[in-house]
């Protein structure tokens, strides 16, 4: 088995990683890291929870000259979550590991004037998102001539119509020389396409299907008589579960709001993120969701895209995706580290050919389940007079 010292990972990196438990490279590190340490552009696929951020901070953290004072990296994500997570994860390193390599996170919505303050300490590493870090850069707050890498993270949703433009300002704007980096769970041919054009020569690293199904989860389905009667579905299989940590996905920002509101009058711990409310909200919930138990996380695929928070048991769609690799993302926020995880998705009758097709096209089992006096169980084994009513009625019942 390939070993970080094999990869010409440092000494002092190597041993950072142990203090958190990582003796071996993940299969994304293990073919991104040498490539990255010979300063080529790279872009690299690998699944949800597979290692892909450390597989471009630990070169990113070999590269860097912690003795000089000046910005010597950018990186890009899509959300402020995601941003703020990168940071934390800079800032376990460079504790661990004895380098002082620093950072900064810059977001949207908050002081501008603060976050310039800040890079007045000519943080090693920018970490934000596209539109702010455009803006410093137009204002010269940020020395994009000392730039020599650029990581694009969660590249499918940067490299897309909405962001494209600002992300080849950002570019444009750094040398020649610099090296680029792209890095996603999925990334499709228009992306790819896009991606190749903006990297020189770059290698491409595409880890195989095969790893992407994590079979300690297991994928379970629920039929609702609505899409109204979604939520006390959902009620009943958090009574049933008793879920340590879950995270709930919805669609819309309107829903999250309500299912919050509504598990909240019914004395659940819950929280929500979405796009719309306050950065220190968001910071408040995550913060919250993290530290205790039995609580519920509410949130959109966007908000919580990237997200890596450690002990979470239970994910619930409550709004099926559009494609069976967004599912496979949102069930990967459980079933992490080894640790046994649980999906499951709440769909009315019209919806079950959903449920199918991501069945065939992932290759998994997803099962149907109900709940019968608060216990989950098979669907043949409510009492006779539950079997003769309609399936979308006869599935959930009543505790």
């Amino acid at each position: 088995m390939t070993n970080f010292e094999e990869i010409g990972l440092n000494s002092k990196l190597i041993e950072g990683l142990k203090k958190v438990g990582i003796t071996q490279p993940t299969e994304i590190q293990a073919q991104a890291i040498p490539v990255l340490l010979t300063n080529r552009d790279l872009i690299g696929q690998s699944q949800t929870g597979s290692g892909k951020t450390l597989a471009y901070l630990l070169p990113l953290f070999q590269k860097i000259n912690s003795d000089k004072r000046e910005m010597q990296a950018i990186i890009l994500a899509p959300t402020h979550e995601l941003v703020m997570q990168i940071h934390r994860e800079i800032r376990i390193l460079s504790e661990n590991s004895g380098l002082a390599v620093t950072s900064a996170p810059i977001i949207g919505e908050v002081n501008i004037v603060r976050q310039i303050e800040t890079l007045r300490e000519k943080p090693h590493i920018i970490v934000g998102s596209v539109g702010r870090i455009q803006e410093l850069i137009s204002r010269k707050k940020i020395s994009a001539h000392t730039i020599k890498t650029i990581v694009i993270d969660e590249g499918d949703r940067l490299l897309d119509q909405n962001d494209i433009n600002r992300v080849k300002a950002v570019i444009k704007a750094t040398m020649k020389d610099r090296q680029l980096m792209v890095f996603a769970a999925h990334i499709n041919e228009k992306a790819l396409i896009i991606a190749k054009e903006l990297l020189q020569d770059a290698e491409v690293i595409r880890i195989a299907d095969r790893t992407l199904v994590n079979t300690n989860i297991s994928h379970y389905y629920f039929i609702a008589g609505s899409q109204r009667d979604k939520l006390e579905v959902l009620r009943k299989l958090l009574a049933a579960y008793k879920p340590k940590k879950a995270i709930v996905f919805v669609n819309s920002s309107e829903e999250i709001e309500r299912i919050t509101e509504k598990l909240q009058h019914h004395h659940y711990k819950a929280y929500k993120i979405l796009g719309r409310v306050s950065k220190e909200e968001r910071q408040r919930s995550l913060e919250a969701f993290r530290g205790e138990e039995n609580q519920v996380l509410v949130a959109s695929d966007i908000a919580a895209r990237g997200l890596d928070i450690k002990g979470v048991t239970h994910i619930f769609n409550m709004d099926l995706t559009e494609e069976s690799m967004e599912y496979l993302h949102r069930a990967g926020r459980t079933g992490r580290n080894g640790q046994q995880g649980t999906a499951v998705t709440i769909v009315t009758e019209r919806e079950f050919n959903i449920i199918k097709r991501f069945e065939k096209e992932l290759k998994i089992r997803i099962d149907k389940k109900g709940v019968y006096k608060g216990v989950i169980v098979d669907p043949d084994r409510g009492r006779p007079s539950v079997k003769k009513r309609s399936t979308t009625k006869g599935l959930v019942k009543s505790k």
